[in-house]
């Protein structure tokens, strides 16, 4: 089979669209057949070698930590799964990934994909989509009728985040860029604030939120003053940059890296399916265009959700 693979950690140029032998599946695994992947930030971080102290490769490395597609292959103590189902799920990060025509996945971290869909499209959803939904229900217990400010709303986990805090009966500010606002208020976020127009803090003088949910990379004074929007008894969480507690206000801070969850994925699809979670989908690229793509996101140059297509 072809695969995208490196055989170190480097820049862009270590990934190789490359002939491997295509995998099998042991006790309590399945092969899926790939219809996509999609490209996340965190690819470049780790092919770059950032972290390989907490997700450690042994290489060669296929990324891809999103997979849709098709059952292809059910190993032994599998249940519940068949040759045919068309599957979604969230890969481990230092596991040989979907970018390639075939990848063994552990069935317990599968979903049953949208119906609604194209199934490529589906590859879009699970690692921002549970990004976003551990984020708001698991570290910032939103309820409905708070207020909830969403910094990075035009990028693809803030997509979702803003779409599932209105569902759940928040009030929505949102922060995007002029090319993004219309999809950020087609997503139902009340007011939409141009950061690169209006600073932030300004734009929202005098407002305090019960949640501030912060996914761009922040500096030290940045974070500081985003945890100053927080209201007293309120929640600063963030993807990125971890931010300050304030007992005095009693204000708490959360910081968040995703995990696999096939329950809550389920859950996401069934929202996809109901109409009430949309997949947007910025670009379709060939898998081989994967160098490419991580040039492009390195350089801001990627316009939104990427998938990618064996």
């Amino acid at each position: 089979m072809k695969a995208v693979r490196y055989h170190s950690y480097g820049d862009s140029g270590v990934l190789v669209h490359e002939d491997t032998e295509q995998p099998g599946a042991g006790a309590g695994q399945v092969v899926v057949k790939v219809a996509a992947t999609s490209f996340n930030p965190v690819d470049v971080a780790i092919r770059a070698g950032f972290l390989q102290q907490v997700f450690p490769l042994t290489f060669p490395h296929v990324p891809g930590i999103d997979v849709a597609g098709t059952v292809e292959q059910v190993g032994a103590d599998v249940t519940g799964w068949e040759i045919g189902d068309k599957v979604v799920a969230f890969l481990p990060m230092n596991a040989d990934g979907a970018a390639a025509e075939y990848v063994t996945v552990l069935a317990d971290v599968l979903a049953v994909a949208p119906r609604t869909v194209d199934l490529a499209y589906a590859a879009a959803l699970p690692a921002v989509g549970l990004t976003a939904w551990q984020a708001l229900f698991e570290h910032a217990d939103l309820a409905s009728g708070q207020s909830v400010l969403v910094n990075g709303a035009g990028g693809a986990v803030g997509g979702y985040a803003v779409q599932l805090a209105v569902r759940a009966g928040a009030q929505v500010t949102a922060t995007a860029s002029a090319r993004s606002a219309d999809r950020v208020r087609s997503y139902g976020a009340g007011r939409v604030v141009d950061y690169i127009a209006t600073a932030l803090t300004q734009a929202v003088a005098g407002e305090r939120f019960d949640v501030v949910l912060n996914l761009v990379a922040t500096s030290p004074e940045e974070t500081f003053a985003l945890a100053g929007l927080v209201a007293d008894g309120g929640v600063f969480v963030s993807t990125t940059t971890p931010g300050p507690d304030d007992p005095a206000r009693g204000v708490r801070a959360a910081h968040v890296f995703v995990r696999s969850d096939a329950t809550q994925l389920t859950d996401l699809v069934a929202l996809v399916d109901a109409g009430t979670l949309r997949i947007d989908v910025a670009g379709q690229r060939p898998l081989a265009d994967l160098a490419a793509v991580h040039d492009e996101a390195a350089a801001g140059r990627l316009p939104g959700k990427t998938v990618l297509i064996p």
